[in-house]
């Protein structure tokens, strides 16, 4: 654990010692230690294990971390990876074994973490992204497609090469079979925009929503029965000029930037019904944090959007500035709040590129971390 502090166990007696804490006392005292530091106060006994637990649940629950890799830009891609703990407001230097790159790193819908290269895709979908699994390969060469993940499966759509007869071409991936299947392209009022520099996309446990960021225009696809739906609008406000679209939890949202590229008036968030695309304004983005957002510049073309849980992690897909949170509380009440990121802004990350993850994180996944590949958390002080 952090600190000097020795752990006893049950019945270990000393001359002098202070007595062993326990019950509510000992609950609290773990509410304010780091998750990391929790995984090995697990170990200590029996009591202990049950204290972490009944302190994780009644006093400081478990939130999503946000893990942000830093990557070069160029061969052999090394990359550097720190996470955020908003259960503990910490930031964490995440130090594992380098990872053969193939190509560059890229990540969809939060969770989903992966690279493309014309020999090979890969991708990991665990929340420390311990695991990777690797494929051949789509059919189709692809630049800049969405790739989404559902179940066993895993889409990709769009983004294919001039040479390609079929710039909207979708293939599915079966985790279980290994094989890839082709199906049904996208739409074809997509053909301009099919690219993941031009779309966002949202994913829940059985289908696919695609955005067009600077129209609204939205499909939805089912890769069950390989079908699209659609079109829908989502433009809930005329003003909006840029959106993107994400699942906080069981909550289907739209953020969208107000005005346009030199004058962005404001920051909005919609809930989305699914079923009829219905758009209910939940929340706004506080001026003062609005201006963090720009970064002393007044320029906002667009931001990058990150959510799981209840949690909604926006920054500046152009300036290294603030990392802005927004969490759901009870109610559906928004909380927005700023992240010290100088973690991440330095002279390296500036000379690369940043790639976010959002994931739920528990004991067991850091357990299964420090039993992995010398893999090592280590606290970042925020000067």
């Amino acid at each position: 654990m952090t600190g000097n502090m020795r752990l006893k166990e049950e019945g270990e007696e000393e001359e002098g010692a202070s007595p062993i804490i326990y019950g509510d006392v000992l609950e609290l005292i773990l509410s304010y230690v780091p998750l990391v530091d929790l995984a090995h106060a697990c170990l200590v006994s029996d009591t202990w294990k049950h204290a972490v637990s009944s302190s994780l649940f009644h006093l400081n629950k478990l939130r999503p971390w946000l893990v942000v890799h830093s990557q070069t830009t160029r061969s052999p891609y090394l990359t550097t990876t720190h996470a955020y703990d908003p259960r503990s407001r910490l930031w964490l230097h995440v130090d594992k074994p380098p990872l053969r790159h193939v190509s560059p790193l890229r990540s969809s819908h939060s969770s989903l973490l992966y690279m493309l290269s014309p020999s090979k895709f890969s991708f990991s979908r665990d929340p420390l992204h311990l695991t990777w699994h690797h494929a051949q390969p789509p059919l189709v060469w692809r630049m800049d497609p969405i790739v989404a993940a559902i179940g066993p499966r895993i889409i990709i759509a769009g983004g294919s090469c001039d040479f390609e007869d079929d710039p909207l071409a979708v293939e599915i991936y079966d985790v279980e079979s290994r094989s890839w299947d082709s199906c049904q392209s996208m739409p074809a009022n997509l053909k301009d925009s099919a690219a993941a520099t031009w779309l966002s996309i949202a994913v829940n446990g059985r289908r696919m929503f695609v955005t067009e960021k600077t129209t609204g225009e939205t499909y939805s696809f089912d890769p069950a029965t390989k079908i699209w739906n659609g079109p829908y609008e989502l433009r809930p406000d005329p003003a909006v000029f840029f959106s993107a679209i994400g699942f906080a939890g069981d909550r289907m949202i739209l953020v969208g930037l107000i005005g346009d590229a030199e004058n962005v008036k404001n920051v909005k968030l919609w809930k989305v019904d699914e079923e009829t695309m219905e758009c209910e304004k939940v929340g706004e983005m506080p001026q003062l944090l609005l201006e963090k957002l720009k970064n002393g510049n007044s320029n906002l073309a667009s931001i990058g959007v990150t959510m799981q849980g209840d949690f909604i992690y926006i920054h500046n897909t152009s300036e290294s500035g603030a990392l802005l949170c927004c969490e759901f509380k009870i109610h559906d009440e928004i909380e927005w709040s700023i992240i010290e990121n100088v973690i991440i802004i330095s002279d390296q990350t500036r000379m690369g590129r940043l790639v976010f993850t959002c994931s739920d994180v528990g004991i067991h996944d850091v357990h299964k971390a420090l039993s992995s590949d010398n893999r090592r958390f280590s606290v970042q002080s925020v000067e």
